[in-house]
């Protein structure tokens, strides 16, 4: 089967959340089933920086595309990269990608992302075409690659041509808080019919909403965990699409929830070269090695044996990191230190720094994103705190349970589908799990969970059972082929 992934991220080559992680790993595990698997993702500068400390060889193919935008022609150069068993088309234009972020600036969302994100959608079908790749299967992602459902179903020149006659297109829901709205000028821009602006198409509240084009004009929607595949469907998580979820779900099958994995390959506690020393789960040792040496480099007191609490996060609302700091007082009089590694919005970034001089010893707070350090906080921490407003799926929980660090969580979307509770069921619980947004709520499952951890047997039992969970790419990728596959079936 040929699978086209078209995608705004890739980890390694370019990340900003989670979507890269899974986009760097399900197709290496989807080529290990026997796909043929393409990405395409933008060559952005942060792309050439990796690929450049690397050492990879970018492969320039000597071809190019030709997108037409607002009826002006984009020239987009093809570059490659092979990662693994997975060749990655580069799709290089200088004036849409060679810029110092992704997405938005600390000021704002760059106000061309329609014309650049719709640039690599298009071009990720003329990419396909130049190099003769004609897909089965094209698996689209987010907002940022919306515009190839919608072209294939109302682009003229792209709905008529045969060499996608036969494609079927999925597109997965990492996060359904992000949109694209844009005004409606984009349809002419794109040259889409001025029909398809209705609330039965493409139409939110007087705005392009491209998220919606690409749930109501794909054949499959999935997204990152049955749990949440549910709560989109409901106006507390739905973000005003959940009408439309209802909608499309009518047909049995068409929004799919698949939990996301980890690539156990690349989140191994014994092999981990960031960490301070290696250790599994029948070797714990090397663990508390982790903690000791994360408290000296992040400047926390060394007395005493206190639980130290995690947090690797983006600094967001959605985060719960709120809810966090108004929980420092008592957090800190329980006897918890924590250590934070994230960058994000602003106030929340002031607000941890002007906590960090209130609760010194007690609490580090590290602004920006560091890869090394955010492995040694997982190997260092004894729990991983998550108190999400809204959680898709989640992979923090995922890689702390591989490195043995207890997540403490909210009890939404995927962290439900992940972390059992220990209070409720000692038999296979591997985290605590509180359900109430609250101070309250989350107060409790810390209690819950430092009584536990003064049991050191106990402790190190639970400890154990978390590292030997198996939330690899596996059974998740063997589920979206079954859909490919079914997919493929479907009369149109």
């Amino acid at each position: 089967m040929r699978i086209l992934f078209v995608s705004p991220e890739m980890e390694p080559l370019a990340k900003v959340g989670g979507l890269a992680d899974v986009v760097g790993a399900l197709p290496k595990e989807l080529q290990k089933l026997g796909c043929n698997v393409r990405v395409v993702i933008p060559l952005y500068r942060q792309v050439r920086g990796y690929v450049k400390k690397a050492g990879l060889r970018l492969r320039d193919l000597k071809r190019d595309v030709t997108v037409c935008i607002d009826f002006l022609p984009y020239r987009g150069k093809i570059k490659e990269v092979v990662l693994g068993d997975v060749s990655v088309y580069l799709l290089e234009n200088d004036i849409f990608f060679n810029r110092e972020h992704i997405y938005s600036t600390p000021q704002g969302d760059y106000e061309d992302n329609d014309l650049r994100f719709g640039f690599l959608s298009i071009g990720a079908l003329e990419v396909a075409k130049t190099l003769g790749f004609k897909p089965d299967i094209i698996h689209c992602h987010d907002w940022q690659t919306a515009l190839v459902p919608v072209s294939l179903k109302w682009r003229k020149h792209l709905r008529d041509d045969p060499f996608f006659k036969e494609s079927k297109t999925v597109f997965t829901i990492h996060n359904i808080s992000y949109q694209g709205l844009f005004g409606k000028e984009l349809l002419e821009k794109f040259g889409l019919p001025w029909y398809i602006f209705t609330p039965q198409g493409i139409e939110f509240y007087g705005k392009v909403n491209l998220l919606k084009g690409g749930i109501i004009y794909s054949d499959l929607v999935t997204t990152v965990s049955p749990t949440y595949a549910k709560e989109i469907k409901t106006p507390e998580y739905g973000f005003g699409l959940e009408g439309v979820l209802r909608w499309i779900s009518q047909d049995p099958g068409r929004l799919v929830g698949v939990l996301n994995g980890i690539d156990y390959e690349v989140w191994n506690p014994k092999t981990d070269e960031a960490l301070y020393a290696n250790y599994d789960s029948d070797n714990l040792g090397g663990k508390l090695q982790n903690k000791v040496r994360l408290k000296e480099e992040t400047g926390l007191s060394k007395n005493g044996n206190k639980p130290l609490i995690g947090i690797v996060s983006r600094l967001a609302e959605q985060k719960g990191i709120d809810l966090i700091v108004e929980a420092f007082p008592q957090i800190f009089d329980l006897g918890f230190q924590m250590v934070v590694l994230g960058s994000g919005d602003e106030k929340y970034e002031r607000m941890l720094e002007n906590a960090m001089n209130t609760y010194k010893g007690n609490l580090s707070v590290n602004i920006g994103f560091n890869d090394q350090l955010a492995r040694r906080i997982y190997a260092g921490s004894d729990m991983f705190l998550m108190p999400s407003r809204f959680e898709p799926c989640g992979l923090g929980q995922m890689i702390a349970l591989r490195y043995g660090s207890i997540p403490v969580v909210r009890g939404t979307g995927g962290l439900l589908d992940t972390v059992i509770d220990y209070t409720v069921d000692k038999k296979r619980g591997n985290g605590f799990v509180f359900h109430e947004f609250s101070k309250v709520s989350l107060l409790d499952a810390l209690i819950r969970a430092i009584s536990v951890y003064e049991n050191e047997v106990e402790w190190r039992e639970l400890v154990r059972r978390a590292m030997n969970e198996d939330f690899s790419w596996g059974s998740s990728s063997r589920k979206y082929l079954e859909l490919y596959h079914s997919l493929r079936k479907k009369t149109p």
